[in-house]
């Protein structure tokens, strides 16, 4: 992902980008792969999974004025692991249980488990959406067309 806030020091660009990854992540990826993790530990919620909306803005051209595009459905929550640390979980849609394994992630990040984790899970899931990236530009360059003008001989 492209930085484009370098005021941001490191640790919170690196959690901005995994958090990013587990809101992107098909929802049968990513419980796959939590699936598997065996070492699950204790929490409270601060915030049990709830369903809303948000306002999506876009920008025509992506330099224009902004302009509320539409609404999309979102499911956060919030949770504590008994060390006092605090995960988020924000994605697209209404699964529940994408947004707890996303938020126990996030948490598990900011523990001595991160490395684990980031090998079991993180960079399987940065791997296969690499993949997907690449899959469909290759099907895009497929469909492309270069036109070029040929001198026709009538203009002699």
């Amino acid at each position: 992902m492209p930085d484009t806030d370098k005021s941001l020091n490191a640790e919170t660009r690196e959690r901005r980008d995994w958090m990013g990854l587990l809101a992107r992540a098909p929802e049968a990826e990513l419980m796959e792969l939590w699936g598997a993790v065996t070492e699950r530990p204790a929490f409270d919620w601060l915030r049990p999974p709830e369903t809303g909306a948000v306002m999506v803005r876009g920008r025509a051209g992506a330099t224009g004025s902004a302009f509320n595009l539409g609404e999309m459905t979102v499911t956060r929550c919030a949770l504590a692991l008994e060390c006092g640390t605090v995960g988020h979980g924000y994605v697209q849609g209404r699964s529940r249980a994408k947004a707890e394994a996303a938020a126990l992630i996030d948490a598990m990040m900011q523990t001595d488990a991160a490395e684990k984790l980031r090998s079991s899970v993180l960079v399987p899931l940065e791997a296969r959406a690499n993949g997907t990236r690449r899959d469909r530009a290759a099907k895009a360059a497929a469909t492309k067309v270069d036109f070029f003008t040929m001198a026709r001989g009538e203009d002699a």
